[in-house]
């Protein structure tokens, strides 16, 4: 009977504990931004469940190669599946209808189905706080930005961060520059320097890698990183930096998995979760930009303030949302447009490049 007990027993534990997730990664796990805080994420959930496998892939494209990754976590015995990039979405329907018995996630997707989830962070909270130092470390009320690709993901961020531009310095405006992709240093190069020549003091971006903050300390320009801590490649340079915590969330995905309580749904925590926050502050960033960091963060979290909260205009200066609005998450998940004080390629064509 004892024996008949313990072997019921070793049953349920192994199958309880012998879990396995899997990942699959956009760029390269050692490219300190947008994978690496997703890897570092794999790790904490590795440190804090017992007996958790894991595998990976990264440097994975969308279309054909992601979806053939996808099916080969699948086949190797994955339970869980993050898919972590936007350019994922239609290969996780795809490969999710194959594979029904396997729960896929989704990051900063809008597409779900049976066994299918979404899940992204509130990090336009983030953005809008570097925003606020931006417009306060600037003298030439010129501040640029390097954007990836023109999706919802992007334009809610940069809006987000030229909103707290705007918050700390009435005078200030944000010249954008499109890359077209989440990668390209050639261009990212070229970009940063385009921005500094227009007489940005202040560069920002939305990149997965370092390239931008490297490229603005080679000029003595401050700039505001993304994605992780970017301080290591230009150290007196380097402001701060919208950061992600993964770890936490997928803890508790994974976690919602193994006890039978997950469900398909859009997970879209704010900065009161702790998934989204800033990177340690430059020393130089003063006392009163600190008190106003902290001010904002509080008064996000306690909803006594939103960002995206009316009224704001486009660049022709119409009124997209008005006074007292505050936009649904729906509205926020589509945004298309780009609040007044941004110029992008073409508004800054009529500028004189200012020679640095």
């Amino acid at each position: 009977m004892k024996a008949l007990f313990l072997a019921v027993f070793i049953l349920i534990f192994s199958t309880v504990f012998c879990f396995k997730v899997g990942f699959i990664y956009i760029g390269p796990v050692e490219d300190c931004g947008w994978t690496y805080a997703h890897e570092f994420g794999r790790q904490y959930i590795e440190m804090m469940i017992n007996d958790l496998e894991t595998e990976y892939y990264e440097n994975v494209s969308g279309g054909k190669e992601s979806a053939d990754k996808l099916r080969k976590l699948a086949e190797n015995g994955c339970d869980l599946i993050f898919a972590t990039s936007y350019d994922y979405m239609d290969s996780v329907l795809e490969v999710a209808t194959e594979y029904p018995d396997v729960i896929f996630m989704h990051c900063s997707g809008n597409k779900r189905s049976e066994n299918v989830g979404t899940y992204f962070g509130r990090m336009y909270q983030a953005d809008f706080l570097a925003g606020l130092v931006a417009g306060k470390t600037s003298k030439t009320n010129l501040i640029g930005y390097v954007a990836p690709v023109k999706i919802p993901e992007v334009v809610r961020g940069v809006n987000a961060f030229a909103i707290g531009v705007s918050k700390a310095n009435d005078n200030a405006k944000v010249l954008l520059e499109w890359i077209g992709d989440w990668t390209d240093k050639e261009k990212e190069v070229a970009a940063t320097e385009k921005l500094i020549k227009h007489g940005v003091d202040v560069v920002a971006h939305g990149m997965d890698t370092a390239t931008v903050n490297i490229t603005a300390d080679k000029f003595g320009i401050w700039s505001i990183g993304y994605n992780y801590d970017m301080s290591k490649y230009a150290f007196d340079t380097h402001l701060t930096a919208p950061v992600w915590y993964w770890g936490q969330l997928y803890l508790d995905i994974v976690e919602s998995v193994i006890h039978g309580t997950w469900k398909s749904e859009a997970l879209w925590p704010g900065i009161d979760s702790g998934i989204v926050g800033l990177a340690p502050l430059n020393s130089f960033v003063s006392s009163e930009t600190r008190r106003l960091i902290e001010k904002y963060r509080i008064d996000m979290i306690l909803e006594r303030f939103h960002v995206f909260e009316g009224p704001l205009r486009n660049q022709l200066g119409e009124v997209k949302i008005k006074k007292g609005a505050v936009p649904d998450d729906h509205y926020l998940l589509t945004i298309d447009w780009l609040v007044e004080n941004i110029e992008d390629d073409e508004g800054m064509s009529e500028r004189v490049p200012h020679i640095h």
